[in-house]
């Protein structure tokens, strides 16, 4: 039976991903995209305070968002990144130590996989589901040939996914995918432009859940 959390995601269908943007934007991005429809929120580790974020997002969204890590490297961040208040972590990589933890800590762990052999890999050391990565790279198609024989293991994709094909990435087999410029679009954050970043998050979460635009 999958978690709740797992329940969720595959539910939700998107993890906007924050990534280099500045502290001081982070609450207005958050509330953004809380405010249009986001559930699961992905802060980067390599974003300036990013164990700050995910702090306060636990502290203020509560019950409205679910805060993640991403971007989690070694078992030190993992640490630090749960220590937080981190609900999931999402890696680039495979680190088995890094799922070893999660698990043990009961924290959901999605480490990056690109092959078959990864893939299989991160989901026998513990993982709920895998982050197939850079999914812009390897193409709609090379998700539908590894769901073939692997459909048993959840993979979000991630990298190159638009409101142009969101669908189809999930129509080819992914349980989620992640959104990060695409989304988190950094222009729009830098000049204050929340209310555009709300309704972009709008337009993402309709087309994922079939409804009209009014």
């Amino acid at each position: 039976m999958p978690s709740e959390l797992m329940q969720a995601l595959s539910r939700e269908k998107i993890v906007a991903i924050i990534r280099g943007i500045s502290a001081e934007s982070g609450d207005a991005t958050a509330k953004a995209l809380a405010d249009g429809g986001i559930v699961f929120l992905e802060v980067t580790l390599n974003t300036d305070g990013a164990l700050d974020m995910i702090s306060r997002f636990r502290k203020d969204y509560e019950g409205r968002l679910r805060i993640g890590a991403g971007t989690v490297l070694d078992l030190g961040q993992a640490k630090e990144a749960i220590a937080a208040g981190a609900e999931y972590l999402i890696s680039p990589n495979l680190d088995e130590e890094v799922v070893y933890y999660g698990v043990e800590q009961g924290v959901e762990v999605w480490p990056g996989t690109m092959t078959p052999t990864e893939i299989v890999r991160a989901y026998k050391a513990g993982a709920s589901a895998v982050k197939v990565f850079p999914m812009g790279s390897l193409g709609i198609n090379y998700l539908k040939e590894i769901r073939a024989p692997l459909n048993h293991i959840p993979m979000v994709a991630t990298g190159g996914v638009n409101l142009q094909n969101i669908n189809a990435v999930l129509d080819a087999g992914a349980i989620a995918v992640g959104l990060g410029g695409n989304l988190v679009d950094k222009q729009l954050v830098k000049d204050g432009k929340f209310e555009e970043l709300r309704q972009l998050a709008r337009s993402f979460v309709n087309e994922v859940q079939g409804a009209k635009t009014v």
